[in-house]
């Protein structure tokens, strides 16, 4: 496997059924072409992620909304209008061309238009849709570097376009249209209000209907993680420091960090206090934290509004059961 930023020789190993990883504003992508059943397989083999579970089709333009939709609605076309390109997916009825190797089945399938400058290149030079959940093994903490990717996938990608950091840092907002009210599936980077404020009506209940990154375990660090409220954090930490007397390490807000005292030998993570730099700087922490042998980590939840809802998500998947772990795109 190489790196680089060269757009043109990445859209060839597309064209030709291989893998690219490349980056998005939200995490980094392993992309496939849409269109191919044997380079999506190459996804689900390399990821070891079950063929059942939906991929994202990422485009290069809300134009291209009604070629893989099918009749998408006014509702679907105002949110297209107002986030693409953006951290948003949309869950419609699939157009007929989509193959079921993308879809794992189903009648829909989720699209988005990245707004990250080397996607959108890749995009165009490669001129169709490219399937790509993020660029790591099934169910594991989302890479947001190109070195995030090199050191999850190994050999097993045929080419990494390196655009730097993601911004946003958590996966894209996926939103379904496919029914009579849209409904929030999973928050990301476009937030709950924003969607209200284009929709002029509330969101409703999510539905079952099939979507990456939504089953009860995923983004998930090696380290066990305990994710708790801002008020339960010491106790946390405290009994988790009593079980194990190494090995502990706690995960906050700066905010919520000041002037409390934890037990010697717990490890200290901080994040910004602010939501959209929490949001950027969750993985790296959640990798660092790994690559530092840390056992177990107690994570405080940020408040269920704005983005902190996309951490907060993330935070409590990652606390769940592992043993039906799921990744995401």
């Amino acid at each position: 496997m190489s790196s680089g930023t060269d757009i043109a020789y990445a859209a060839g190993i597309l064209r030709g059924g291989g893998l690219v990883a490349f980056p998005t504003e939200t995490v980094y992508g392993l992309g496939a072409d849409a269109s191919s059943p044997a380079a999506v397989a190459r996804i689900f083999a390399v990821k070891g992620r079950p063929t059942a579970h939906p991929l994202i089709v990422h485009l290069a333009s809300a134009a291209q909304l009604d070629t893989w939709a099918a009749s998408p609605g006014p509702e679907a076309h105002a949110l297209a209008a107002a986030f693409w390109p953006g951290p948003l997916t949309l869950i419609t009825r699939r157009a007929p061309h989509v193959i079921d190797d993308v879809t794992g089945g189903a009648a829909t399938v989720g699209l988005r238009v990245p707004s990250h400058p080397m996607a959108q290149a890749l995009l165009a030079a490669f001129g169709g849709g490219i399937a790509a959940p993020s660029a790591n093994r099934f169910g594991a903490v989302s890479p947001t570097t190109a070195a995030h990717v090199q050191a999850d996938l190994g050999g097993d990608v045929d080419y990494i376009l390196d655009g730097g950091e993601c911004d946003v840092g958590v996966e894209s907002t996926i939103v379904d249209v496919s029914g009579d009210v849209p409904a929030m599936l999973r928050p990301g980077g476009i937030t709950r209000e924003q969607l209200e404020a284009v929709l002029g009506r509330r969101l409703g209940a999510a539905t079952a209907t099939p979507a990456p990154g939504t089953l009860a375990s995923h983004y998930a660090t090696r380290a066990r993680v305990i994710a708790v409220s801002a008020a339960e954090l010491a106790a946390a930490v405290d009994e988790a420091a009593a079980v194990q007397a190494d090995g502990v390490a706690v995960l906050a807000p700066r905010a919520v960090l000041a002037g409390r005292h934890f037990p010697a030998g717990v490890a200290i993570a901080v994040l910004s206090d602010d939501p959209a730099a929490m949001a950027h700087e969750l993985y790296a922490a959640l990798r660092a934290l790994d690559g530092g042998g840390v056992a177990t980590i107690v994570a405080a939840l940020p408040p269920d509004t704005g983005i902190g809802a996309a951490v907060a998500d993330r935070l409590r998947r990652a606390a769940g059961p592992r043993d039906d772990e799921d990744d995401h795109g």
